[in-house]
């Protein structure tokens, strides 16, 4: 018998630009992490088991804060540990390097955790909203693997992922006429400004504007359990390629992963599409926002207004 889908939560990056662990910050009206919703959502989709990666350096501050309250959370959590130096034998960490390895790398780390089952990603600073948990959820237990890989991702707008207060990292996406990715790219600085939405790869020394209705990866995906071993065999790779050059900063990211076995012709991804609008604290001026659209939302009835996981 299949297992069922597990949710795979990355919360193991640093937060620089925003100045805390942001894993960690109280937006909700009883001191919730984002990632407490995160996994209210998921749990009413249909989703049994957290699988939550974060790094020994915070663990402390994790489990007395989030892990405590996860205590009465009905799923089961699990956790994996992100660590610069889970590399393949061989390898040894740069002596300046301090950022993590990236997403994928991230996702190899949980290899023990998720044990074989199909599973989503989120990052645990971003609000999805409660439908991408259910079309994900929906999709892989019904995914199989034919001739190629069979994945997914939550596509959203641009316009409904962008912040007022400087510039996000987002994969730009171009599908099919069946809605399956062809392409994606990562821009790793997108802004608003006066007269629309734009992006630089040079460091704002050029720009070029995109349409707001362009669809977007928020690193929402769905992946049955062989894109583990992917990630395995590509690592080296990357690892080759980083120490040679960028061997500080360059990161393992989920989309260019993927975008490789898009180009060996070897996986579809099926982009699912969520009417939602993001909420993310990619920097410490976006927390007033969030917290005001989720006191709202509790309002609304959408969420328990005395607790995410207050028993009954």
């Amino acid at each position: 018998m299949a297992k069922k889908p597990v949710l795979v939560v990355l919360a193991a990056g640093m937060g620089s630009r925003y100045g805390g662990l942001k894993q960690i910050d109280p937006v909700g009206c009883c001191g919730e992490a984002i990632l407490d919703y995160s996994l209210y959502d998921a749990h009413e989709a249909g989703f049994e088991t957290a699988v939550i990666i974060i790094k020994e350096a915070i663990k402390k501050d994790f489990m007395e804060t989030v892990g405590k309250r996860l205590e009465n959370c009905p799923m089961e959590i699990r956790y994996a540990y992100q660590e610069l130096d889970k590399l393949p034998a061989g390898y040894t960490v740069p002596a300046d390097r301090t950022k993590p390895w990236g997403t994928s790398h991230a996702i190899l780390c949980a290899r023990e955790a998720i044990d074989g089952a199909p599973f989503a990603v989120v990052n645990a600073d971003d609000y999805y909203g409660k439908s991408a948990y259910k079309v994900i959820y929906d999709y892989l237990c019904q995914a199989q693997d034919g001739e190629k890989y069979d994945y997914a991702m939550v596509g959203y707008r641009l316009d409904k992922t962008v912040t007022d207060n400087g510039s996000v990292a987002r994969g730009v996406c171009e599908t099919d006429e069946n809605g399956y990715l062809t392409s994606i790219v990562e821009r790793t600085q997108i802004e608003k400004y006066e007269n629309g939405i734009r992006f630089t790869t040079d460091g704002g020394e050029t720009w070029t504007d995109v349409a707001p209705e362009t669809t977007v990866s928020m690193n929402l995906w769905g992946y049955t359990p062989g894109f583990i071993d992917e990630i395995e065999a590509k690592f080296p790779a990357f690892l080759d390629a980083t120490l040679s050059g960028n061997a500080v900063k360059a990161e393992f990211f989920l989309p260019g992963t993927v975008g490789q076995l898009l180009e060996e012709n070897r996986a579809t991804v099926k982009v699912l599409r969520s009417p939602d609008k993001w909420y993310g604290v990619t920097y410490a001026a976006d927390k007033p926002g969030v917290v005001a659209a989720l006191k709202a939302m509790s309002e609304q009835g959408l969420y328990p207004a005395d607790g995410l996981w207050t028993k009954k």
